[in-house]
């Protein structure tokens, strides 16, 4: 993107960087995954287990390490469920949360999606314009996150379908690789099934106030990410374009849902570069990119890094103390 887009007006253009602007990115995405922490706790409250806050904030950092080198970021979720598992929720009921997570966040940006395409249709088709690639990308997001949440409203409604599905990769798996223990785990997924659709039971019959606090942490969560790319652009000198930016950022949101690469990595950058190319100077697109992922992505694996040894050092720990 780099060789492509710097020229010598991108000398000028740096000439005039803000760096409060650039430093307030950086603490907004600290505040997104506050928010995060935040949605964890409540929820988990809902359901009547205390998870301190602390512990939740370090659980979304290493989560997102984890995230980072997963195609769609889907390696956060086991980390997640684990955590919680070790802060005394039961494992049915942390995948309920983690999982409710997952669709909270399908629902607010398809609710976004929504509201761009029906309010601010003339921004929306001039980024969504003619059958480019990205484009395409887009709309495909947009479906699989659809399907994504029906399938997960069809298992809730029909658990036994779960279980039959969840046995046949297990079987299929034990052909392969031949597990020793497959008769034990098949009563596992029995029993973390039902104990999953208990916790979604939960969650509709008592938990709704954890519903509540997910809609509203997670719309924060998104709201402080996506505001990062306008603080950059006025870091940069540029105009912050708040509406554009928003609905780029809801676009690429989606497509990074896919699971093509790690983390989204050349994925966002490809879609950033063709969407911000269209109001932003080209002089300043590849640094403005760069900056982007470096707070987004970059920046997630530095702060995981401390949180993800302290719970490796805690594991290893506890396995030593069991052995002896």
């Amino acid at each position: 993107v780099l060789y492509f887009t710097v020229d010598e007006m991108t000398i000028e253009f740096l000439s005039r960087v803000n760096p409060f602007y650039l430093i307030l990115a950086v603490l907004l995405h600290i505040l997104s995954l506050g928010f995060w922490a935040l949605r964890i706790q409540k929820m988990s409250a809902s359901l009547g287990y205390q998870v301190g806050l602390k512990y939740c904030l370090n659980l979304v950092l290493a989560n997102m390490l984890v995230a980072a080198v997963t195609p769609s970021q889907a390696g956060g979720e086991p980390v997640r469920v684990h955590e919680l598992y070790r802060a005394g929720v039961p494992v049915g009921d942390a995948t309920a949360i983690v999982i409710m997570e997952r669709v909270i966040d399908g629902i607010v940006l398809g609710a976004g999606g929504a509201f761009a395409m029906l309010f601010l249709g003339r921004y929306w088709s001039s980024l969504a314009s003619g059958f480019s690639g990205v484009s395409i990308l887009m709309y495909a997001a947009w479906v699989s996150v659809t399907i994504l949440v029906l399938i997960f409203v069809y298992s809730v409604r029909n658990p036994d379908t779960l279980k039959r599905v969840l046995k046949r990769i297990s079987r299929w798996i034990d052909r392969r690789w031949h597990l020793r223990r497959l008769e034990h785990l098949l009563g596992t997924i029995d029993r973390e099934v039902d104990n999953f659709n208990r916790g979604l039971a939960e969650f509709v019959s008592h938990g709704k106030s954890g519903l509540v606090w997910g809609f509203f942490f997670t719309t924060l969560y998104w709201l402080s990410e996506f505001v990062i790319a306008s603080m950059l652009l006025l870091g940069l000198g540029q105009q912050p374009y708040f509406i554009e930016s928003f609905v780029v950022q809801l676009a690429i949101a989606v497509i990074m849902m896919i699971p093509l690469t790690p983390g989204g990595s050349g994925v966002a950058e490809l879609s950033a570069t063709s969407f911000y190319s269209l109001f932003v100077p080209s002089s300043i697109v590849g640094i403005f990119v760069l900056l982007w992922r470096l707070i987004i992505y970059y920046l997630n694996i530095f702060l995981g890094l401390l949180p993800s040894l302290s719970i490796v050092r805690r594991e290893f720990l506890a396995r030593a103390r069991r052995q002896r």
